[in-house]
């Protein structure tokens, strides 16, 4: 997917290296998509709320 997060520890946007989707609680009982995986510079976490399925 080659997905562009922000790394909080570099302070920059960078590509997501292995990146997965994962299913987040919303509002009212609902599900929200994000991407989860990891900085490639330094190997922190990162995480990218994604908009709803269309």
């Amino acid at each position: 997917m080659a997905t562009e997060g922000y790394c909080v520890k570099c302070k920059a946007k960078r590509e997501i290296q292995n990146e997965k989707e994962v299913p987040m609680k919303g509002k009212g009982g609902k599900t929200r998509r994000a991407l989860t995986g990891t900085c490639p510079k330094c190997g922190t976490k990162m995480f990218r709320i994604l908009g709803a399925k269309k």
